[in-house]
């Protein structure tokens, strides 16, 4: 009998796999696997953990039983798994974050003989896949999707009817503490998640998508962050609608953003287009608006939903990333950090990038003279205040009027913080700092 190890790592579904196709024809039988990286799981917050753990409970299963966990550093792990299995070759998806890539440089060197064979990646188009004319990577999006729908994207891998699974003779180790997940965390889960969205509010996600409230988006981007379902398996399901047109440019825009890092990959901590800004060093109005405490309610609600599910409303994601950079004037990277930390759907390139994008020193970037006003944002796209109400219950009594401005009651609600900045002044303040950064 010959062994194949299949290293799961964002790809934790059994349908459209291309690796699992590849351990599978290469071998009698496929050791299935998975690595507690040290690394990745000190950074993580208990919601991702917890949904992790689900994820990786539900494969076990879905793989008889088989799958094996094992924690260490995986340069050391997986040489050793490969060695006590007799795998003759171990298969991924490809991995093009920074450190995703050092990582799987490190285990194919030390597996020596023994080939890493990479198939398919977490993407609709891989990273580095598409250049300009010029042979130069895009840094400008619509161009990107240009030549993104010129290529196309493949029709979902087939998913094997049987797979020979086998532990190899190995040991897993117990999987982490955690908390139950917000969400279910399987690739029925993931399906069903997108049969629903498809079915009920695709057709208009382009006229819903930026109002918070109604929370009628697709809520798909912890699942595709672990690859309980791949990107192809939408494009090819999309339909025509305008919605469904807005919506295939939204993953497009992940394809994107990783092909950027995969460039880029100093933009994880630095901007791609830097400005020399003055910044101010995070403290109490940071730790202010980690908590949900800046009186400005759109902002807290935002950040309390972060905290309380790892997800953000993407709309929201940009009211929030604006009120730290252009209002507390903090540099992207130290809110990036903490969404990092906290997010289900944690994917660095499109985290990072999104943060530039708002900062105004990323791709396709919002200028850096476009300010949120937070209480505009909140009577556009909230105007009723039904999603502040629901993550800020200080001012769940508070009338349409009052509910974006609580500090113009005349009797504010006593348990809800004074804003802890005038939008007005710091507004001001921030084009002051840029008119002076584009005279150096």
């Amino acid at each position: 009998m010959t062994t194949a190890l299949l290293w799961f790592r964002r790809d934790l579904r059994l349908a459209d796999h291309p690796a699992l196709l590849a351990a599978r024809d290469a071998a009698d039988e496929v050791v299935p696997v998975f690595v507690l990286d040290d690394v990745l799981l000190k950074s993580a917050s208990p919601v991702r953990v917890g949904f992790l753990v689900q994820a990786l409970t539900d494969l076990r299963s879905r793989t008889d039983g088989a799958l094996r966990i094992v924690q260490g550093a995986p340069a050391d792990v997986i040489p050793d798994l490969v060695q006590r299995s007799g795998a003759s070759s171990v298969h991924i998806s490809s991995d093009y974050g920074p450190y995703g890539s050092r990582r799987d440089a490190a285990v194919k060197a030390a597996l020596g003989k023994v080939p890493l064979v990479a198939t398919g990646s977490p993407y609709g188009v891989s990273p580095g896949t598409l250049l300009k004319d010029d042979g130069t990577p895009y840094r400008v999006y619509t161009p990107f999707l240009k030549a993104w729908r010129a290529r196309g994207v493949h029709s979902p891998a087939l998913t094997p009817r049987s797979v020979t699974w086998s532990d190899g003779g190995l040991r897993t180790d117990a999987l982490p503490a955690a908390p139950e997940p917000v969400i279910e965390a399987t690739e029925a889960a993931a399906l069903a998640r997108w049969t629903q969205f498809r079915d009920t509010d695709l057709e208009s996600y382009h006229e819903i998508r930026d109002l918070p409230g109604v929370d009628r988006t697709s809520r798909l981007s912890p699942y595709l962050k672990w690859g309980l379902l791949h990107p192809r398996t939408l494009h090819a399901d999309l339909g025509s609608s305008a919605g469904a047109e807005v919506y295939g440019k939204e993953l497009v825009w992940r394809d994107f953003y990783a092909d950027v890092l995969h460039h880029q990959p100093q933009t994880a901590r630095e901007d791609l287009n830097p400005l020399p800004l003055e910044y101010d060093e995070p403290g109490a109005l940071f730790e202010a608006w980690k908590q949900g405490r800046t009186g400005y309610p759109i902002v807290d609600a935002g950040m309390r939903q972060l905290l309380a599910q790892g997800w953000v409303h993407n709309r929201v994601r940009m009211i929030v990333a604006s009120f730290l950079t252009k209002d507390l004037h903090v540099w992207w990277p130290h809110g990036g950090r903490h969404f990092m930390q906290h997010l289900l759907d944690a994917d660095l390139a499109s985290n990072q990038h999104g943060w530039q994008w708002t900062a105004g020193t990323g791709t396709d970037a919002s200028p850096y003279f476009r300010v949120f006003n937070p209480v505009t944002q909140g009577r556009k796209f909230d105007p009723s205040g039904d999603y502040i109400r629901r993550w800020v219950p200080e001012l769940r009594e508070l009338s349409e009027k009052h509910i974006h401005e609580p500090w113009t009651c005349e009797r504010p609600p006593a348990d809800y913080p004074a804003r802890v900045v005038d939008h007005a002044a710091e507004r001001q303040e921030s084009l002051d700092r840029y008119q002076r950064a584009r005279g150096k």
